[in-house]
Protein backbone atom coordinates (compact mmCIF):
# COMPACT_ATOMS: atom_id res chain seq x y z
CA UNK A 1 0.00 0.00 0.00
CA UNK A 2 1.37 3.56 -0.81
CA UNK A 3 -0.03 6.94 0.25
CA UNK A 4 1.38 10.59 -0.52
CA UNK A 5 0.92 12.98 1.03
CA UNK A 6 0.86 16.74 0.65
CA UNK A 7 1.26 19.48 3.42
CA UNK A 8 -1.64 21.64 2.46
CA UNK A 9 -3.75 18.98 1.58
CA UNK A 10 -7.15 18.95 3.50
CA UNK A 11 -9.30 15.90 3.94
CA UNK A 12 -12.37 15.34 5.81
CA UNK A 13 -12.01 13.98 9.21
CA UNK A 14 -13.68 14.67 12.55
CA UNK A 15 -12.00 13.01 15.74
CA UNK A 16 -14.38 13.23 19.06
CA UNK A 17 -12.42 10.12 20.87
CA UNK A 18 -12.05 11.76 24.11
CA UNK A 19 -15.63 12.97 24.72
CA UNK A 20 -16.98 10.17 26.51
CA UNK A 21 -16.33 6.70 27.63
CA UNK A 22 -18.53 4.10 29.45
CA UNK A 23 -18.52 2.38 32.89
CA UNK A 24 -20.28 -0.66 34.43
CA UNK A 25 -23.35 0.97 36.76
CA UNK A 26 -22.20 3.77 38.88
CA UNK A 27 -22.85 2.26 42.01
CA UNK A 28 -19.02 0.29 41.34
CA UNK A 29 -17.52 3.99 41.47
CA UNK A 30 -17.28 3.04 45.19
CA UNK A 31 -14.67 1.29 45.48
CA UNK A 32 -11.00 1.20 45.18
CA UNK A 33 -10.14 -0.30 41.71
CA UNK A 34 -13.11 0.92 39.63
CA UNK A 35 -11.41 4.43 40.93
CA UNK A 36 -7.79 3.11 40.14
CA UNK A 37 -8.68 2.22 36.68
CA UNK A 38 -10.15 5.50 36.17
CA UNK A 39 -7.32 7.51 37.49
CA UNK A 40 -5.29 5.41 34.79
CA UNK A 41 -7.32 5.77 32.05
CA UNK A 42 -7.56 9.49 32.38
CA UNK A 43 -3.98 10.18 33.09
CA UNK A 44 -2.99 8.54 29.89
CA UNK A 45 -6.36 9.29 27.56
CA UNK A 46 -8.48 11.85 29.51
CA UNK A 47 -11.71 11.55 28.43
CA UNK A 48 -14.59 14.36 28.96
CA UNK A 49 -17.64 12.59 30.30
CA UNK A 50 -18.47 8.78 31.09
CA UNK A 51 -22.05 7.23 31.06
CA UNK A 52 -23.19 4.34 32.72
CA UNK A 53 -26.00 2.08 34.05
CA UNK A 54 -27.62 2.35 37.15
CA UNK A 55 -27.99 5.96 38.49
CA UNK A 56 -31.55 5.62 39.52
CA UNK A 57 -30.98 1.89 40.92
CA UNK A 58 -31.32 0.78 44.70
CA UNK A 59 -28.14 0.76 45.00
CA UNK A 60 -27.07 4.18 44.25
CA UNK A 61 -30.22 4.62 46.99
CA UNK A 62 -31.64 7.63 45.93
CA UNK A 63 -35.48 7.13 45.50
CA UNK A 64 -37.76 6.19 48.87
CA UNK A 65 -40.87 5.93 49.99
CA UNK A 66 -42.19 5.18 53.13
CA UNK A 67 -45.65 5.60 55.56
CA UNK A 68 -46.29 8.26 57.63
CA UNK A 69 -49.78 8.79 59.39
CA UNK A 70 -51.43 6.33 56.70
CA UNK A 71 -49.85 8.39 53.50
CA UNK A 72 -47.23 7.10 51.01
CA UNK A 73 -44.35 10.11 50.99
CA UNK A 74 -41.05 10.24 49.17
CA UNK A 75 -37.58 11.16 50.40
CA UNK A 76 -34.59 11.43 48.42
CA UNK A 77 -30.69 10.13 49.32
CA UNK A 78 -27.99 12.01 47.78
CA UNK A 79 -25.08 10.70 49.76
CA UNK A 80 -23.61 8.12 47.48
CA UNK A 81 -24.30 9.77 44.38
CA UNK A 82 -22.45 12.80 45.70
CA UNK A 83 -19.71 10.57 46.38
CA UNK A 84 -19.51 9.21 42.77
CA UNK A 85 -19.58 12.34 41.52
CA UNK A 86 -17.20 13.94 43.66
CA UNK A 87 -14.83 11.06 42.28
CA UNK A 88 -15.60 11.78 38.53
CA UNK A 89 -14.69 15.27 39.21
CA UNK A 90 -11.68 14.60 41.31
CA UNK A 91 -10.57 13.13 37.81
CA UNK A 92 -11.60 15.29 35.40
CA UNK A 93 -14.60 13.78 33.95
CA UNK A 94 -18.12 14.61 33.85
CA UNK A 95 -21.24 12.52 33.99
CA UNK A 96 -23.41 11.95 30.70
CA UNK A 97 -26.53 11.03 32.78
CA UNK A 98 -28.59 8.31 32.00
CA UNK A 99 -31.52 8.30 33.36
CA UNK A 100 -32.48 4.50 34.81
CA UNK A 101 -32.98 1.98 35.80
CA UNK A 102 -36.30 2.49 37.80
CA UNK A 103 -36.61 2.34 41.62
CA UNK A 104 -37.53 -0.78 43.27
CA UNK A 105 -40.31 1.65 45.19
CA UNK A 106 -41.02 3.27 41.79
CA UNK A 107 -41.21 0.57 39.75
CA UNK A 108 -44.51 -1.12 38.17
CA UNK A 109 -43.27 -4.44 38.26
CA UNK A 110 -40.70 -6.96 38.94
CA UNK A 111 -38.62 -7.31 36.13
CA UNK A 112 -34.60 -6.94 36.56
CA UNK A 113 -31.70 -7.22 34.30
CA UNK A 114 -28.18 -8.07 35.00
CA UNK A 115 -26.61 -9.85 37.80
CA UNK A 116 -27.59 -6.79 40.19
CA UNK A 117 -31.22 -6.45 39.18
CA UNK A 118 -32.07 -3.39 37.89
CA UNK A 119 -35.45 -3.05 37.33
CA UNK A 120 -36.26 -2.44 34.13
CA UNK A 121 -40.08 -1.55 34.07
CA UNK A 122 -41.90 1.90 33.92
CA UNK A 123 -42.86 4.19 36.52
CA UNK A 124 -45.90 3.34 38.65
CA UNK A 125 -46.64 6.88 39.02
CA UNK A 126 -44.90 9.19 36.08
CA UNK A 127 -45.77 12.34 38.27
CA UNK A 128 -43.34 10.66 41.05
CA UNK A 129 -40.83 9.96 38.11
CA UNK A 130 -40.95 13.47 36.50
CA UNK A 131 -40.61 14.72 40.54
CA UNK A 132 -37.81 12.52 40.76
CA UNK A 133 -35.56 13.35 37.73
CA UNK A 134 -36.10 17.57 38.30
CA UNK A 135 -35.50 17.06 41.92
CA UNK A 136 -31.80 15.02 41.28
CA UNK A 137 -31.49 18.00 38.30
CA UNK A 138 -32.07 20.90 40.99
CA UNK A 139 -29.79 19.01 43.74
CA UNK A 140 -26.78 18.55 40.83
CA UNK A 141 -27.18 22.41 40.09
CA UNK A 142 -27.05 23.14 43.44
CA UNK A 143 -23.85 21.30 43.92
CA UNK A 144 -22.02 21.78 40.94
CA UNK A 145 -23.22 25.16 39.58
CA UNK A 146 -23.93 25.77 36.18
CA UNK A 147 -21.52 23.33 34.46
CA UNK A 148 -24.79 20.93 34.85
CA UNK A 149 -26.23 22.34 31.61
CA UNK A 150 -23.35 20.93 29.74
CA UNK A 151 -23.82 17.19 30.96
CA UNK A 152 -25.79 15.67 28.34
CA UNK A 153 -28.94 13.40 29.41
CA UNK A 154 -30.29 10.36 27.81
CA UNK A 155 -33.77 8.86 28.61
CA UNK A 156 -33.14 5.53 29.73
CA UNK A 157 -31.23 2.51 27.71
CA UNK A 158 -31.77 0.24 25.06
CA UNK A 159 -35.91 0.05 25.40
CA UNK A 160 -35.96 -1.63 21.85
CA UNK A 161 -34.96 -4.79 23.76
CA UNK A 162 -37.20 -6.32 25.91
CA UNK A 163 -34.50 -7.37 28.75
CA UNK A 164 -33.33 -3.48 29.14
CA UNK A 165 -37.33 -2.14 29.17
CA UNK A 166 -40.64 -4.46 29.64
CA UNK A 167 -42.11 -5.86 26.67
CA UNK A 168 -39.71 -3.29 24.72
CA UNK A 169 -42.85 -1.25 24.42
CA UNK A 170 -42.77 1.35 22.58
CA UNK A 171 -45.19 3.36 23.06
CA UNK A 172 -44.61 3.15 26.68
CA UNK A 173 -41.28 4.34 26.32
CA UNK A 174 -42.52 7.07 24.22
CA UNK A 175 -44.38 8.17 27.36
CA UNK A 176 -41.19 7.86 29.47
CA UNK A 177 -39.56 9.95 27.46
CA UNK A 178 -42.29 12.82 25.99
CA UNK A 179 -43.30 13.18 30.02
CA UNK A 180 -39.14 13.07 30.92
CA UNK A 181 -38.18 15.80 28.00
CA UNK A 182 -41.23 18.23 29.06
CA UNK A 183 -40.40 17.94 32.71
CA UNK A 184 -36.81 18.54 32.10
CA UNK A 185 -37.24 21.74 29.94
CA UNK A 186 -39.90 22.95 32.10
CA UNK A 187 -37.26 23.18 34.77
CA UNK A 188 -34.74 24.88 32.39
CA UNK A 189 -34.11 24.50 28.58
CA UNK A 190 -31.37 24.34 28.75
CA UNK A 191 -30.35 20.45 29.68
CA UNK A 192 -29.55 18.78 26.70
CA UNK A 193 -31.83 16.24 26.59
CA UNK A 194 -31.72 12.92 24.26
CA UNK A 195 -32.72 9.38 22.95
CA UNK A 196 -34.24 6.84 22.24
CA UNK A 197 -30.73 4.90 23.15
CA UNK A 198 -31.47 1.79 21.32
CA UNK A 199 -29.01 -1.30 20.08
CA UNK A 200 -29.73 -2.93 17.18
CA UNK A 201 -33.38 -4.94 16.92
CA UNK A 202 -35.33 -3.10 14.80
CA UNK A 203 -32.92 0.45 14.73
CA UNK A 204 -34.48 1.97 11.93
CA UNK A 205 -37.82 1.37 12.75
CA UNK A 206 -37.47 2.70 16.12
CA UNK A 207 -35.45 5.68 14.61
CA UNK A 208 -38.07 6.55 12.18
CA UNK A 209 -40.83 6.19 14.96
CA UNK A 210 -39.47 8.18 17.66
CA UNK A 211 -39.13 11.22 15.75
CA UNK A 212 -42.30 11.00 14.23
CA UNK A 213 -43.47 10.97 18.09
CA UNK A 214 -41.21 13.97 18.60
CA UNK A 215 -42.71 16.05 15.39
CA UNK A 216 -46.48 14.92 16.89
CA UNK A 217 -46.20 16.06 20.17
CA UNK A 218 -44.27 19.22 19.27
CA UNK A 219 -40.96 17.91 21.09
CA UNK A 220 -37.48 18.95 19.65
CA UNK A 221 -34.66 16.40 21.29
CA UNK A 222 -31.11 18.02 21.47
CA UNK A 223 -29.92 15.06 20.22
CA UNK A 224 -30.35 11.35 19.17
CA UNK A 225 -28.93 8.78 20.36
CA UNK A 226 -28.25 4.85 19.54
CA UNK A 227 -25.53 2.60 20.16
CA UNK A 228 -23.54 0.80 17.66
CA UNK A 229 -21.75 -3.20 18.13
CA UNK A 230 -19.88 -5.21 15.34
CA UNK A 231 -20.21 -8.82 15.70
CA UNK A 232 -22.26 -11.46 15.04
CA UNK A 233 -24.21 -13.86 17.96
CA UNK A 234 -22.01 -15.80 19.37
CA UNK A 235 -21.29 -19.45 19.94
CA UNK A 236 -21.42 -19.65 23.96
CA UNK A 237 -18.30 -21.60 26.17
CA UNK A 238 -18.46 -21.70 29.34
CA UNK A 239 -17.96 -18.85 30.39
CA UNK A 240 -16.76 -17.33 27.66
CA UNK A 241 -18.53 -15.75 23.87
CA UNK A 242 -16.76 -15.99 21.03
CA UNK A 243 -17.43 -13.96 17.76
CA UNK A 244 -16.66 -13.44 14.18
CA UNK A 245 -16.53 -9.57 13.52
CA UNK A 246 -19.02 -8.22 10.82
CA UNK A 247 -17.72 -6.46 7.78
CA UNK A 248 -16.54 -2.88 8.81
CA UNK A 249 -18.35 -0.68 5.96
CA UNK A 250 -20.79 -2.80 6.27
CA UNK A 251 -21.86 -1.61 10.06
CA UNK A 252 -20.62 1.94 8.99
CA UNK A 253 -23.50 2.30 6.55
CA UNK A 254 -25.91 0.64 9.28
CA UNK A 255 -24.91 4.13 11.17
CA UNK A 256 -25.12 5.96 8.49
CA UNK A 257 -28.96 4.75 8.25
CA UNK A 258 -29.70 6.80 10.86
CA UNK A 259 -28.27 9.81 9.65
CA UNK A 260 -30.20 9.23 6.52
CA UNK A 261 -33.24 9.24 8.53
CA UNK A 262 -32.82 12.09 11.08
CA UNK A 263 -32.16 14.23 7.91
CA UNK A 264 -34.99 12.94 6.14
CA UNK A 265 -37.00 15.19 8.73
CA UNK A 266 -36.79 18.38 7.88
CA UNK A 267 -37.57 19.95 11.30
CA UNK A 268 -34.60 17.77 12.49
CA UNK A 269 -32.22 17.87 9.92
CA UNK A 270 -28.72 17.79 11.26
CA UNK A 271 -29.50 16.65 15.17
CA UNK A 272 -26.33 15.65 16.32
CA UNK A 273 -26.34 11.55 16.82
CA UNK A 274 -24.45 10.27 20.36
CA UNK A 275 -23.21 6.51 19.93
CA UNK A 276 -23.35 6.83 24.09
CA UNK A 277 -22.16 2.97 23.98
CA UNK A 278 -20.15 0.78 20.64
CA UNK A 279 -17.36 -1.64 20.63
CA UNK A 280 -16.91 -4.98 18.89
CA UNK A 281 -18.62 -7.19 20.96
CA UNK A 282 -21.73 -6.39 23.07
CA UNK A 283 -21.47 -8.83 25.84
CA UNK A 284 -18.57 -8.82 28.79
CA UNK A 285 -17.40 -12.28 28.32
CA UNK A 286 -16.35 -11.20 24.62
CA UNK A 287 -12.81 -12.65 24.27
CA UNK A 288 -12.51 -10.16 21.37
CA UNK A 289 -11.78 -7.49 23.35
CA UNK A 290 -8.84 -8.45 24.90
CA UNK A 291 -7.00 -8.46 21.83
CA UNK A 292 -4.78 -7.15 19.34
CA UNK A 293 -7.29 -7.56 16.30
CA UNK A 294 -9.90 -6.24 18.37
CA UNK A 295 -7.02 -2.93 18.74
CA UNK A 296 -6.80 -3.03 14.94
CA UNK A 297 -10.17 -3.36 14.04
CA UNK A 298 -11.38 -0.39 16.10
CA UNK A 299 -8.66 1.94 15.01
CA UNK A 300 -10.44 1.66 11.54
CA UNK A 301 -13.81 2.06 13.22
CA UNK A 302 -12.32 5.19 14.84
CA UNK A 303 -11.19 6.56 12.02
CA UNK A 304 -14.75 6.65 10.30
CA UNK A 305 -17.22 7.31 13.40
CA UNK A 306 -17.38 10.83 13.13
CA UNK A 307 -18.86 11.07 9.58
CA UNK A 308 -22.10 11.11 11.01
CA UNK A 309 -22.08 11.19 14.68
CA UNK A 310 -21.14 14.14 17.08
CA UNK A 311 -19.61 11.65 19.90
CA UNK A 312 -19.07 7.83 20.29
CA UNK A 313 -18.48 6.35 24.11
CA UNK A 314 -16.53 3.07 23.49
CA UNK A 315 -18.28 1.08 25.72
CA UNK A 316 -15.71 0.29 28.85
CA UNK A 317 -13.22 2.33 30.77
CA UNK A 318 -12.14 -0.55 32.69
CA UNK A 319 -13.16 -4.09 33.90
CA UNK A 320 -14.72 -3.30 37.43
CA UNK A 321 -18.02 -4.28 35.60
CA UNK A 322 -20.80 -7.28 36.81
CA UNK A 323 -23.41 -7.14 34.53
CA UNK A 324 -23.23 -10.99 34.19
CA UNK A 325 -21.77 -12.04 37.49
CA UNK A 326 -18.00 -11.09 38.37
CA UNK A 327 -15.18 -12.13 36.37
CA UNK A 328 -13.28 -15.39 37.31
CA UNK A 329 -10.03 -14.51 35.63
CA UNK A 330 -8.55 -10.77 34.64
CA UNK A 331 -8.40 -11.72 30.83
CA UNK A 332 -12.23 -13.19 30.62
CA UNK A 333 -13.26 -10.64 27.69
CA UNK A 334 -14.28 -7.84 29.40
CA UNK A 335 -15.18 -4.79 28.06
CA UNK A 336 -12.58 -2.80 29.29
CA UNK A 337 -10.01 -0.88 27.93
CA UNK A 338 -7.71 -2.03 31.09
CA UNK A 339 -8.32 -5.32 32.59
CA UNK A 340 -7.78 -5.77 36.52
CA UNK A 341 -4.81 -4.29 38.08
CA UNK A 342 -4.69 -1.66 35.69
CA UNK A 343 -3.08 -3.84 33.04
CA UNK A 344 -3.68 -1.90 29.79
CA UNK A 345 -5.15 -3.68 27.00
CA UNK A 346 -4.02 -3.51 23.24
CA UNK A 347 -7.09 -1.39 22.37
CA UNK A 348 -6.39 0.98 25.14
CA UNK A 349 -3.88 2.15 23.22
CA UNK A 350 -5.82 2.55 19.56
CA UNK A 351 -7.54 5.51 22.21
CA UNK A 352 -4.29 6.99 23.85
CA UNK A 353 -2.88 7.08 19.59
CA UNK A 354 -6.17 9.01 18.78
CA UNK A 355 -6.32 10.99 21.74
CA UNK A 356 -2.37 11.57 20.93
CA UNK A 357 -3.73 12.62 17.21
CA UNK A 358 -6.17 14.77 18.23
CA UNK A 359 -3.87 16.93 20.89
CA UNK A 360 -1.26 17.37 17.61
CA UNK A 361 -3.12 18.13 14.87
CA UNK A 362 -3.46 21.21 12.31
CA UNK A 363 -5.75 19.45 9.68
CA UNK A 364 -6.05 16.15 8.14
CA UNK A 365 -4.26 15.37 5.32
CA UNK A 366 -4.76 11.52 4.36
CA UNK A 367 -7.53 9.49 5.09
CA UNK A 368 -7.14 6.32 3.92
CA UNK A 369 -8.79 2.19 4.39
CA UNK A 370 -5.31 1.74 7.10
CA UNK A 371 -4.52 4.93 7.97
CA UNK A 372 -5.02 8.55 8.99
CA UNK A 373 -2.38 11.16 8.64
CA UNK A 374 -2.49 14.70 9.83
CA UNK A 375 -0.44 17.83 9.59
CA UNK A 376 1.12 18.89 12.84
CA UNK A 377 3.25 22.11 13.60
CA UNK A 378 6.55 20.80 12.84
CA UNK A 379 5.69 17.92 10.14
CA UNK A 380 3.26 15.02 10.79
CA UNK A 381 1.62 13.14 13.05
CA UNK A 382 -0.49 9.42 11.99
CA UNK A 383 -2.34 5.88 12.32
CA UNK A 384 -2.00 3.00 10.62
CA UNK A 385 -3.38 0.01 11.66
CA UNK A 386 -3.74 -3.79 10.27
CA UNK A 387 -6.91 -6.15 11.00
CA UNK A 388 -6.23 -8.38 8.47
CA UNK A 389 -4.35 -11.56 8.71
CA UNK A 390 -1.26 -10.86 7.03
CA UNK A 391 1.57 -8.66 7.52
CA UNK A 392 0.68 -5.13 5.62
CA UNK A 393 3.58 -3.59 3.83
CA UNK A 394 3.25 0.52 3.60
CA UNK A 395 4.95 3.29 1.78
CA UNK A 396 4.47 7.05 2.90
CA UNK A 397 5.71 9.43 0.52
CA UNK A 398 5.20 12.60 2.89
CA UNK A 399 5.86 16.45 1.62
CA UNK A 400 8.32 18.45 3.33
CA UNK A 401 10.66 21.16 3.79
CA UNK A 402 12.84 20.32 6.69
CA UNK A 403 15.65 18.74 5.26
CA UNK A 404 15.96 16.43 7.82
CA UNK A 405 13.47 14.91 10.35
CA UNK A 406 13.03 12.61 12.75
CA UNK A 407 11.20 9.22 12.44
CA UNK A 408 9.00 8.46 16.16
CA UNK A 409 6.98 5.05 16.04
CA UNK A 410 5.07 3.35 18.59
CA UNK A 411 4.18 -0.30 17.48
CA UNK A 412 0.97 -2.37 19.37
CA UNK A 413 1.01 -5.79 18.02
CA UNK A 414 1.02 -9.51 18.88
CA UNK A 415 4.63 -9.07 18.92
CA UNK A 416 5.50 -6.76 21.14
CA UNK A 417 2.28 -5.51 22.91
CA UNK A 418 -0.11 -8.65 23.99
CA UNK A 419 -0.27 -8.93 27.80
CA UNK A 420 -2.79 -12.04 26.68
CA UNK A 421 0.08 -14.02 25.19
CA UNK A 422 1.60 -13.65 28.04
CA UNK A 423 -0.69 -14.26 30.91
CA UNK A 424 -1.70 -17.67 28.83
CA UNK A 425 2.01 -18.66 28.40
CA UNK A 426 2.20 -18.16 32.43
CA UNK A 427 -0.54 -20.52 32.76
CA UNK A 428 -3.62 -18.36 32.68
CA UNK A 429 -3.91 -17.72 36.34
CA UNK A 430 -7.05 -16.65 37.70
CA UNK A 431 -5.88 -15.20 40.76
CA UNK A 432 -2.07 -13.65 39.50
CA UNK A 433 -0.10 -12.79 42.59
CA UNK A 434 1.20 -9.15 42.55
CA UNK A 435 4.46 -9.34 40.35
CA UNK A 436 2.88 -11.56 38.11
CA UNK A 437 0.46 -8.48 37.73
CA UNK A 438 3.92 -6.05 37.58
CA UNK A 439 5.28 -8.27 34.27
CA UNK A 440 1.38 -8.37 32.77
CA UNK A 441 1.81 -4.43 33.02
CA UNK A 442 5.23 -4.58 31.58
CA UNK A 443 3.94 -6.17 28.64
CA UNK A 444 1.44 -4.13 27.89
CA UNK A 445 3.08 -1.01 26.34
CA UNK A 446 3.91 0.03 23.01
CA UNK A 447 7.36 -0.69 21.08
CA UNK A 448 9.09 2.96 20.86
CA UNK A 449 11.51 3.33 18.35
CA UNK A 450 13.47 6.31 16.55
CA UNK A 451 14.92 6.69 13.23
CA UNK A 452 16.43 9.94 11.30
CA UNK A 453 15.32 10.17 7.96
CA UNK A 454 16.61 12.34 5.36
CA UNK A 455 14.03 14.61 2.77
CA UNK A 456 14.84 14.17 -1.36
CA UNK A 457 13.61 16.52 -3.31
CA UNK A 458 11.27 17.86 -0.71
CA UNK A 459 9.92 14.46 0.82
CA UNK A 460 10.16 12.01 2.88
CA UNK A 461 9.96 8.76 1.88
CA UNK A 462 8.46 5.73 4.72
CA UNK A 463 9.07 1.71 4.67
CA UNK A 464 6.67 0.47 7.36
CA UNK A 465 5.19 -2.90 8.09
CA UNK A 466 2.28 -3.28 10.15
CA UNK A 467 2.27 -6.82 11.11
CA UNK A 468 -1.03 -8.14 11.37
CA UNK A 469 -3.65 -6.82 13.96
CA UNK A 470 -1.20 -4.66 14.61
CA UNK A 471 -2.00 -0.83 15.16
CA UNK A 472 1.44 2.09 14.62
CA UNK A 473 1.42 5.53 15.93
CA UNK A 474 3.77 7.63 14.37
CA UNK A 475 5.55 11.41 14.62
CA UNK A 476 7.56 12.57 11.48
CA UNK A 477 8.94 15.98 12.18
CA UNK A 478 11.45 18.11 11.29
CA UNK A 479 15.02 17.74 13.09
CA UNK A 480 17.41 20.35 14.40
CA UNK A 481 20.36 18.27 16.26
CA UNK A 482 22.29 21.17 18.75
CA UNK A 483 24.43 18.82 20.39
CA UNK A 484 26.61 20.01 23.81
CA UNK A 485 30.58 20.98 22.85
CA UNK A 486 32.71 18.28 22.99
CA UNK A 487 29.41 15.17 22.47
CA UNK A 488 29.56 13.16 19.61
CA UNK A 489 26.97 10.61 19.30
CA UNK A 490 28.90 8.22 16.82
CA UNK A 491 31.93 8.39 18.67
CA UNK A 492 30.23 7.29 22.06
CA UNK A 493 29.03 4.36 20.38
CA UNK A 494 32.23 3.41 18.67
CA UNK A 495 34.23 3.67 21.70
CA UNK A 496 35.64 0.97 23.04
Amino acid sequence: MKITVQKDAQVPFYNNVDFCVGTGRLGLALTKEYLEELRFVQEHIGFSHIRGHGLLSDDVGIYHEYEENGETKVEYNYTYLDRIFDAYLDLGIRPFLELGFMPGDLASGTQTIFYWKGNTTPPKDYGKWTDLVTALLRHLLERYGQEVYDWPIEVWNEPNLPGFWYQADMEEYFRLFGETFRAIKALDGRFQVGGPAICGVRDEEWIRSFLEFCRKEGIRPDSVTRHHYTVEFPEHAGHYDYHRLEDSDMRIANLQSTRDIIDSFPEFRGLPIHITEFSTSYTPKGVIHDTNLNAAYLAGQLSRLGEMNESYSYWTFGDVFEEQGIPFTPFHGGFGLVAAGCIPKPTFWTFAFYKELKKKSLGCVSREQNAVIVRTKDGYAGILWNASEEDLPMELSLEMEAQEAVLVTKTVDETCCNPLKLWHDLGEHANPAREETALLREAAHPFVESAVQKTVSGAAQLSLCIRRHGVIFFTLEGRTCKPDRGYDYERVLSFH
